[in-house]
């Protein structure tokens, strides 16, 4: 019989100027970016954490701490891999990523396809099994008053 779990991820980095801003590993022309240890991709550690709560497998966090100096501006794509391989080591397989990016500027539909290829590369998935959203927040809130972009995603996994 085959076993489905679902997970749920979170995650939201401040916007700064100097840093270049990734999304779903896509770099995307902005006068900010995205402030954090790694690349602060918070599409992508959205995905992580999602697939790893689903897996039982904790957090982000738990398997690339801040304070360690080998992840100090590490390719979040590259820790999705890593990801995908502890799920797989635990006859895990991804079954479909819905994430959504909450960002008031700069407008992502044109970059949307991209981030959805890049993520399902990542996971070893056909890119129809990743749906990646992004909203604004009608001006409301850190996001909306352009502070900050966050990111929810919900995985499927199952074995």
């Amino acid at each position: 019989m085959t076993e489905f779990r679902v997970g749920h991820g979170y995650d939201v980095h401040r916007l700064v100027a100097g840093r270049k801003l990734i999304l779903g590993g896509q770099e995307i022309p902005f006068e900010l970016g995205l402030l954090g240890h790694s690349d602060a991709d918070v599409l992508a550690h959205a995905v992580m954490d999602a697939l790893l709560g689903a897996a039982g497998l904790g957090d982000i966090g738990r398997h690339f701490p801040d304070t360690d100096p080998a992840y100090a501006g590490a390719d979040s794509i590259r820790l999705l891999e890593h990801v995908t391989a502890l799920l797989k080591e635990g006859g895990w397989q991804v079954g479909n990523v819905d994430a959504t990016v909450l960002a008031q500027r700069p407008k992502l539909a044109p970059y949307i396809p991209d981030m959805g290829r890049c993520l399902a590369s990542a996971m070893g998935v056909e890119a129809e099994r990743v749906n990646v959203k992004a909203t604004t927040e009608e001006k409301l809130g850190f996001t909306g008053s352009g502070e900050g972009m966050a990111a929810h995603a919900v995985a499927l996994i199952f074995r």
